[in-house]
């Protein structure tokens, strides 16, 4: 039976860090997301309004493809939508990462003084 403690099994600590993250290489994904985002709404958008007309002069004249090309409109704005809606909340999220490693970089560097400066008095 162990008590207090943990059998040493590989895992956890003791080696290098395997995870570095810079807040530039951060910032240039977000930003990458965000010019994908604004590219793809102008881009992805662009033969939507045709395409529906297509669908509908079809549709009106009897044939039965109109409400196949419908659904090719339907699926691909579904889907354009979906895929919009990730690059942007990729962009936010690494902006909001960004900026709370940039507050945690900031308080952590307060308390380490903090604590340095009582370690001057314990001396």
């Amino acid at each position: 039976m162990q008590i207090n403690s943990a059998p040493a099994q590989g895992g956890g600590g003791g080696g290098a860090p395997d995870l570095v993250v810079n807040r530039d290489d951060l910032g240039a994904i977000g930003n990458d997301a965000y010019e994908l985002r604004t590219r793809l709404s102008k881009d992805g958008d662009h033969a939507r309004p045709t395409t529906f007309a297509a669908a509908i002069a079809l549709t009106n004249g009897n044939f039965a493809s109109g409400s196949a090309v419908l659904k090719v409109h339907d699926f691909w704005q579904k889907h354009l939508k979906t895929l919009l809606d990730s690059c942007a909340h990729i962009s936010n999220h690494l902006d909001y990462t960004k900026a709370q490693h940039a507050k945690d970089d900031v308080k952590i560097g307060g308390d380490l003084t903090s604590i340095s400066k009582l370690s001057e008095y314990m001396k």
